[in-house]
């Protein structure tokens, strides 16, 4: 891709204001990174000399911002790097992602916290923002040290999937955590509950013959978390969020006033565990088929485990009303031969980043949540939960923005994506909205090939 100009132009675009949920036509001025105009056609007129990029009938909107990303690098390169996944974020209209501390080593001193700050600055094509572990070595058994962490530039704290056990460590993790006033992301499911699970436990489980996940050890850590959210008062995100009975519990915290916030993925909405059946299963009438798959695919294998269609309805529901406030991509590459094993063994994971946004898109085109919920749990929530200014399309602002092309339908081939994960259960199915171009501080990160700059 060549360099991006200092000014630009980006015309014939359709700006979204997320807050008021309207639409507007106009043109952006980008200079020096930063969004320095809104014009009109009488303005464009009089910048005839400047480059431009046509993104006409596209949606423009700020950068999506991905609390819930797994690096390889360090670690496991030959699943992914931080080059290729920031190109894959790109790709899928992120200009942020939060990085899990879940590398080898495992975030959890300054020095590997600078590493990936440096890395990530130097080669990434997209912002990465650590989060440093919790627990040293991420192994539920002694706090790191969360002041230098925090220090060192961590945006947050967590496990990464791995959930947190003991009550009373993480009591002490939540104070200590709000003291430094950073938010603490967790994984809500009882660990206890989960051991040598393959999928969800359930009727296509006992069919598969596949030894299975309850619902109710997300129901035990939900009810758990929140009440150490309320008792400590500390930021908390409670993720991924899969099941009724794990909503249910939201959104009587919701009523009580229990401040929190609470994560789910497109995947986890959209897709259930008949996935797991493949060609077993019955063809759907309409929207994705799972028939597509063979059986045991391991593509499905994620954690949490794909749940009942009774469950991703209801984690619809709280999007569309607001129990559940953040969208994650859960980007989780494996390499070919972690996957080529028995599907019970299989390390869970999916490669999401370039498909999160459209998968999501699905529900929007659906009428089941509207495009303003969709883009306020992928922008507003993710920047409150980080204690920063939710962006806007404004003149002032970074240019860290996306043009969406709602209408283009696209089929996922995972062998094209940027990231070197290739696992995804969506692989063959057709999405419609795929994102045009990305722009991160006023430099083209990522673009479809149909919009050169001219000029």
């Amino acid at each position: 891709m060549s360099a991006t100009p200092h000014r630009l132009v980006l015309t014939g675009g359709m700006l979204f204001d997320v807050a008021r949920d309207s639409r507007h036509e106009g043109h952006l001025l980008i200079e020096g990174g930063r969004i320095a105009a809104w014009l009109d056609d009488a303005g464009l007129a009089r910048l005839d000399a400047v480059p431009r990029v046509d993104v006409a009938g596209c949606l423009m909107a700020p950068g999506l911002i991905d609390l819930h990303t797994h690096l390889g690098e360090p670690g496991d390169d030959d699943a992914e790097t931080i080059v290729s996944v920031t190109r894959a974020a790109a790709a899928g209209g992120f200009t942020t992602i939060c990085a899990m501390p879940d590398t080898q080593p495992v975030t959890d001193t300054p020095a590997a916290i600078e590493y990936v700050r440096r890395i990530a600055a130097r080669d990434g094509a997209v912002r990465i923002e650590p989060l440093g572990a919790l627990t040293m070595g991420g192994a539920g058994t002694h706090l790191s040290e969360l002041a230098a962490l925090a220090e060192a530039g961590c945006v947050a704290f967590s496990d990464g999937d791995r959930p947190l056990g003991d009550p009373a460590m993480l009591r002490n993790a939540l104070r200590y955590a709000s003291m430094l006033d950073r938010p603490v992301c967790l994984t809500a499911l009882e660990p206890r509950l989960m051991r040598g699970w393959a999928m969800h436990e359930g009727a296509v489980a006992h069919r598969l013959g596949l030894p299975g996940a309850p619902d109710c050890a997300e129901e035990i850590a939900v009810a758990r978390d929140l009440a150490l959210a309320a008792h400590t008062g500390a930021r908390v995100q409670l993720g991924i969020i899969t099941t009724a009975r794990g909503v249910a519990l939201l959104r009587a915290a919701r009523e009580r006033g229990v401040p929190f916030s609470a994560a789910t993925t497109p995947h986890h909405a959209l897709l259930d565990d008949r996935w797991v059946l493949g060609w077993l299963g019955t063809r759907p009438t309409e929207g994705l088929d799972p028939t597509r798959l063979p059986p045991y695919d391991a593509a499905t294998r994620i954690t949490p485990p794909l749940r009942t269609p009774d469950d991703a309805a209801a984690v619809v529901a709280a999007l569309a009303d607001g129990t559940i406030d953040l969208l994650v991509s859960d980007h989780t590459p494996r390499t070919s031969a972690a996957v080529e094993r028995e599907y019970r063994l299989v390390p869970p994971g999916i490669t999401s980043l370039e498909t999160s946004l459209a998968t999501a898109l699905a529900l929007v085109h659906a009428g089941r949540i509207s495009l303003a919920t969709l883009l306020r749990c992928f922008i507003d929530a993710p920047a409150r939960l980080l204690g920063r200014p939710v962006p806007r399309l404004q003149p002032g602002e970074p240019a860290d923005l996306v043009a969406i092309d709602l209408a283009h339908d696209w089929q996922v081939d995972p062998q094209r994506f940027h990231s070197r994960g290739r696992t995804s259960p969506l692989a063959s199915q057709s999405l419609r909205g795929q994102i045009a171009l990305t722009m991160c501080a006023g430099r083209i990160v990522h673009d479809d090939g149909r919009r050169p700059v001219v000029g």
